[in-house]
């Protein structure tokens, strides 16, 4: 790999006067720069983004710590991520921070030691995640779908409960009376959140949520296949089900045709997150979208506000998701 100063020899010139063609600290009279673009190019000479930082204090790097990104909701937020950082001249390195808390904290080391100049952060693990946070001078933080306590940095939420509150509300709309819930792990706050508007929405309408109709798998296809496998051996079975991810819910579409339980025929099912798969599913799948892309773009146009210094009161934005009518609910039989 070419150096700095293999580039200097070559154009003839000095190693700072090529520092400061690369990083336009000081006038340049043209034939030179020409000169040592070129050389540049031919030697195919790649600056250090660290060494330019120290002079800099700049990368132009995004760090992006999720939880799982083989989940196909993060992939698609990853991607619109990654996208609105681009445009804007920075770009990301993506940590994927599944397996707990003493990974998260390897990743956040790793991500500080590149010299990010901020950090994007979709929590999802337990409240005391906090405590594995960077200082709060270390670089600005932006927070989606979930604020950390303690966390001193801005934050922008997807209106989660609201969601599985309308998602419940249009299979009451339908008239369904015995609607079961599945979603993930209790103890992680997207899954009360989202069992949360369930049972609110239940509560309004004034219908009883049994024991057993609230149903606890991990947030995969697998444990949607679970739940709805449980839920279909019940005497008592439900007649719509609303579902906090869509990735539970192509296992629960599975479980019922396995079944020979006709969707919506027999059970109506709605989904969570919108992913791109949720439309090719059969039938395809009722879901509530998050504004994915909204938040993308927001979350990067604020940190980059916060990275050139902007000295604003912290920030607390809500977006809203919306319905997506598909083919897999339907009135109760």
């Amino acid at each position: 790999m070419a150096t700095m100063k293999q580039v200097a020899e070559r154009a003839g010139v000095s190693i700072s006067t090529v520092s400061h063609v690369i990083n336009n600290t000081r006038v340049v009279s043209d034939d030179v720069r020409q000169r040592v673009q070129g050389v540049i190019d031919e030697m195919r000479y790649i600056p250090s983004a660290v060494a330019r930082s120290l002079k800099n204090d700049k990368t132009n790097t995004i760090g992006v710590l999720v939880p799982n990104s083989s989940n196909p909701y993060f992939a698609e937020l990853i991607r619109w991520l990654e996208d609105a950082a681009f445009q804007r001249g920075y770009n990301i390195i993506l940590c994927n921070a599944h397996g707990g808390g003493k990974k998260q904290t390897a990743y956040l080391r790793l991500l500080m030691e590149k010299r990010i100049d901020g950090l994007v952060l979709v929590a999802s693990g337990a409240d005391d995640e906090q405590g594995l946070m960077p200082g709060r001078d270390a670089v600005p933080i932006v927070q989606l779908e979930r604020a950390l306590p303690g966390l001193d940095a801005d934050v922008i939420l997807a209106g989660q409960e609201e969601g599985a509150r309308d998602a419940t509300r249009h299979l009451i709309a339908l008239g369904h009376r015995v609607i079961a819930c599945v979603s993930g792990p209790e103890d992680l706050p997207r899954s009360r959140e989202r069992v949360g508007g369930f049972l609110r929405a239940m509560e309004e309408a004034g219908l009883d949520v049994a024991p057993g109709d609230i149903v606890h798998e991990e947030f995969t296809s697998a444990g949607g296949h679970a739940a709805f496998s449980r839920l279909l051996a019940r005497d008592r079975r439900p007649s719509a089900v609303f579902v906090a991810s869509d990735l539970m819910a192509l296992g629960g579409l599975c479980a019922a045709g396995r079944a020979g339980v006709r969707i919506p025929d027999q059970i109506s099912v709605v989904g969570y997150d919108d992913i791109g798969a949720s439309c090719y599913t059969s039938p395809p799948l009722t879901t509530i979208a998050p504004p994915k892309y909204d938040m993308a773009r927001l979350a990067i146009e604020q940190l980059i506000e916060r990275i050139k210094g902007t000295q604003a009161p912290l920030r607390n934005t809500a977006l809203a998701g919306h319905l997506v009518l598909r083919a897999s609910t339907a009135p109760p039989a």
